[in-house]
């Protein structure tokens, strides 16, 4: 083996284990990439460096693209789709205002964290629902 298709099998090598200690499915696919260079440059050992970047770009786009297409939307669906959504997780949820809405901003208190609000001005200790999410703002309606 010459040192071009060393490097090109350690490079998949390398990909797959950064994979391993990293997971989220990407490096995998550029090291799928690198072991197809590999099998290039096995087959055409003299290749050129330049085509052999250039099939290591285009075998990547290729590999991405079909773990997006095709394997991604192959995941399961999650029975707690709101779980990294604390903002989301709140609408519906009735607070009183710890300080007053005025010109449409106040604020509440959930456990023992602090949020902003936007709605309708209000008095502080009025009771609201959360009705949406802005970024980390929630809306709010007075509750009747």
């Amino acid at each position: 083996m010459t040192h071009v298709q060393i490097a090109w099998a350690s490079a998949a090598v390398v990909l797959a284990v950064a994979e391993i200690v990293a997971p989220g499915a990407f490096m995998l696919w550029l090291g799928f990439a690198a072991a197809g260079v590999f099998a290039l440059v096995l087959v055409i050992p003299d290749l050129a460096a330049i085509w052999q970047a250039v099939a290591f770009v285009v075998l990547s786009i290729g590999t991405v693209s079909l773990y997006w297409k095709v394997f991604r939307k192959r995941r399961a669906k999650s029975d707690q789709p709101l779980l990294n959504r604390r903002a989301a997780q709140l609408i519906g949820q009735v607070h009183r205002l710890e300080t007053a809405i005025v010109n449409g901003r106040g604020r509440v208190q959930i456990g023992d964290a602090f949020w902003a609000v936007e709605g309708a001005d209000a008095p502080a200790g009025t009771r609201v629902r959360v009705v949406g999410v802005h970024d980390m703002t929630l809306r709010v309606e007075t509750e009747r």
